[in-house]
């Protein structure tokens, strides 16, 4: 039977270094600084921004809500979200997506200023990742896979990744931070021959397609670890992942449950990055 590898330890660790962190900083005159900005009230991100104000004031850091009407105007969100990006007290800023139909995100991605982009919105960022630049910042899903493999000490130099699933959000970032810890990546798709055979010659399988439990026991070769970062409801309404985790238990060495997996970290990542940026921004 695999180890069922669970977020919370590694997020609480996160935490708990960040907020000795954010007190030196604090002694420097220093708080870092969110607003997260919000469209509408959907469900889903008023759930995220719960729990990422809930975070941020137990590490210390300073977050507020810019929230806009669902009808808001195109020109007058962009007016809105450069007056935050001019806001020399934030450091931090995580615009809430996909947005409604008459907003083009073609265009806001290259109004967010880089430098307080924490979550990888900004095409500036998207190329820092490609080339490994450190000062840029990833999505933090795909950061959160990267820091539990870390954190349950899981071998990536040299291993066989495949990731499943080719998103913005999730797949093409997570294959070039597996790139940067110098695994061999592979990448399946829709389009992917024979995907079972592909994933079963991963040492290390990440998926992110959203198609619940789509990945069973014949996509998992014996031992190998297997990190799920879907979210899904399914045919009884409870939440799981695009991972068969009953079927897959037997063969994995290590496999990230849903809920309680990947999506405890993201937060964490979140608080990570403002404090990144923040630091950045004043030169420490």
């Amino acid at each position: 039977m695999g180890q069922i590898i669970k977020g919370k330890p590694v997020a609480d660790a996160i935490s708990e270094a960040l907020t000795k962190e954010v007190s030196d900083l604090k002694v420097k005159g220093i708080t870092p600084k969110l607003t997260l900005v919000r469209v509408g009230a959907n469900g889903s991100d008023l759930a995220y921004e719960k729990g990422a104000l809930k975070k941020c004031e137990k590490i210390g850091i300073e977050a507020g809500v810019k929230e806009l009407p669902e009808d808001i105007s195109q020109d007058k969100f962009i007016e809105e979200l450069k007056k935050i990006n001019d806001d020399k007290s934030v450091n931090a800023i995580m615009v809430f997506r996909p947005f409604p139909k008459q907003l083009d995100e073609s265009v806001i991605k290259y109004i967010i200023a880089p430098e307080k982009d924490v979550d990888c919105f900004s095409p500036v960022n998207v190329a820092k990742i490609m080339e490994n630049d450190q000062t840029g910042f990833a999505p933090c899903t795909p950061s959160a896979v990267i820091e539990i493999l870390k954190h349950y000490k899981v071998p990536m130099k040299g291993k066989n990744a495949v990731v499943v699933g080719r998103s913005m959000v999730v797949g093409k970032p997570m294959c070039m931070l597996l790139l940067s810890e110098n695994a061999t990546v592979t990448v399946c798709h829709s389009k992917t021959t024979d995907m079972p055979k592909v994933c079963s010659q991963a040492d290390i399988l990440v998926v992110g397609i959203g198609k619940a439990k789509m990945i069973d026991s014949k996509y998992v070769k014996n031992g190998a670890v297997v990190i799920d970062v879907g979210i899904n409801v399914d045919e009884s309404g409870n939440l799981c992942g695009d991972v068969n985790t009953d079927d897959c238990e037997a063969k994995a060495s290590m496999i990230t449950p849903v809920p309680r997996g990947v999506g405890s970290v993201t937060s964490s990542i979140l608080a990570q990055h403002i404090v990144k940026a923040c630091k950045l921004q004043n030169n420490l």
